[in-house]
């Protein structure tokens, strides 16, 4: 981060700071004073169970020196005083990426929005200086801490906006000022909050708000409701559209096959047409694949940089990992689930070839609101058709063995459990070396505890 004075800070947050401290100098933020570094800016943030002001001492005897505050503190402590410090975390963001002069790529979604960040970033960084979100600091603390440690040789920055309630983007996008924008899709996922698709639109598309006039948005034609706003859009933004159903998208993905360690298709626009190669599986990646390579297309990139971008794509924390152990075929996607990523998932254990049975251990979605009852029971009526067995877990685990069973599936092979201790017990006994096993839940589920127990890697 650039060094700031807090008279600097001040005006970029709209904030005030008393005289004497106007040309004390930063060289970093943090909103944790357990990881404050020396000559650092410590920001307390107010939440549901806690006050990060009760903190202020402590960031400075490690070595803060000076912070910014909304309530009174001694006036011997160098501050910069705001009404709010959330929202002056911000403004300091949105400010600091202005100074900086960078190009913003912000990409969201219902699902796929960290995966999609991930490549684009991985075929950006092939031409240009790219940085980007880190894991999923997506939010209103999250996005801020990124942008404030973006190098200033930067040229482009990929980050990802994430949201589960109406006017959380509207903030959000504020703060990132993108030049493009991307929209992966519109699912279920936080449909409890957003009443319907139609709401989840509705919010994901307040993300125009902050997109800048004449900027470039780039959306999945595939998705019906997203294509019914082309002609809404074309008079304000440079509008394109990716997928592999429509045929008048600009870019179309084409022959995906899965191959070893992944998938390969071609893509298709902008007068150019190659093939690709990313070292992950399912349709759903595919679509996430495309949403890159129409970035990397639309900024110049050449299709030989995109071809190495996409085939250097590493994905990110407890999302699809395929893995061999102990004999099994181990698919980790514990990071989060609703109703389109868990039926992605589904195909891509379907889709592995395996000398044994294929078992999804599953985990309720949560977010769903009243449409969570007959979304898992879906999800059980698809299991039935491609899987062996099912292992499910949560309050909603009877709704995932009723919908398989009555689709199919013989009833000693689809089974629930209101403890992930017994589920595991019984999954030891059952699987064998040779099967293919799933594991995928909500967050809140922590279904990556399961797939630990299984292998013995955790407690029991």
């Amino acid at each position: 981060m650039k060094k700031l004075t807090l008279q600097e800070i001040a005006q970029w947050c709209e904030g005030t700071v008393a005289s004497e401290f106007a040309n004390i100098t930063v060289d970093g933020i943090s909103t944790d004073s357990r990881e404050i570094h020396p000559g650092q800016l410590f920001i307390p943030l107010i939440g549901s169970r806690y006050d990060g002001h009760q903190y202020i001492h402590k960031a400075l005897e490690q070595g803060a020196v000076a912070v910014l505050t909304m309530k009174e503190i001694e006036d011997t402590i160098p501050a910069v005083h705001v009404q709010d410090t959330l929202i002056a975390y911000g403004k300091l963001a949105s400010n600091y990426r202005e100074y900086l002069g960078l190009k913003v790529i912000a990409i969201t979604g219902s699902v796929g929005k960290t995966t999609t960040k991930e490549m684009v970033a991985s075929v950006m960084h092939t031409t240009y200086r790219t940085a980007k979100t880190e894991g999923n600091q997506n939010n209103e603390v999250g996005l801020p801490m990124t942008i404030m440690h973006i190098e200033q040789d930067c040229q482009y920055a990929v980050l990802e906006l994430g949201i589960n309630h109406f006017g959380e983007m509207s903030r959000l996008t504020a703060i990132a000022r993108p030049n493009i924008a991307l929209v992966t899709n519109i699912g279920t996922m936080h449909i409890e909050h957003l009443g319907s698709r139609e709401g989840i639109l509705k919010a994901k598309m307040e993300i125009l708000e902050g997109l800048e006039p004449n900027g470039i948005l780039i959306l999945n034609g595939d998705e019906p409701l997203l294509w019914a706003l082309k002609n809404k859009l074309q008079e304000r933004f440079q509008v394109y559209y990716f997928g592999m159903d429509n045929p008048d998208c600009d870019v179309l993905g084409s022959d995906m096959r899965s191959v070893d360690h992944g998938i390969t298709l071609d893509l298709k626009g902008f007068g150019k047409e190659f093939p690709v190669f990313v070292p992950v599986e399912g349709k759903h990646n595919a679509y996430n694949a495309i949403a890159a390579g129409t970035t990397g297309l639309i900024c110049g990139i050449a299709p030989e940089k995109i071809q190495l971008g996409m085939s250097r794509f590493e994905n990110t924390g407890m999302r699809q990992r395929v893995y061999e152990e102990q004999g099994y075929t181990i698919i980790e996607d514990c990071y989060n689930a609703g109703p389109e990523s868990m039926r992605a998932a589904l195909n891509v254990l379907a889709e592995r070839k395996v000398s044994g049975k294929r078992i999804a251990v599953l985990g309720d979605m949560m977010e769903l609101g009243s449409r969570a009852m007959a979304e898992h029971y879906r999800v059980g009526r698809y299991c039935a058709g491609l899987v062996d067995m099912v292992f499910a877990y949560g309050y909603h685990a009877t709704r995932i063995v009723t919908g398989a069973i009555t689709g199919g599936m013989e009833p000693t092979n689809a089974l629930y459990f209101d403890s992930m201790e017994e589920l595991v017990t019984l999954l030891k006994m059952r699987a064998q070396p040779g099967d293919a096993l799933l594991f995928k839940g909500s967050r809140g589920m922590k279904m990556e505890r399961a797939l630990e127990m299984f292998l013995d890697n955790g407690e029991e």
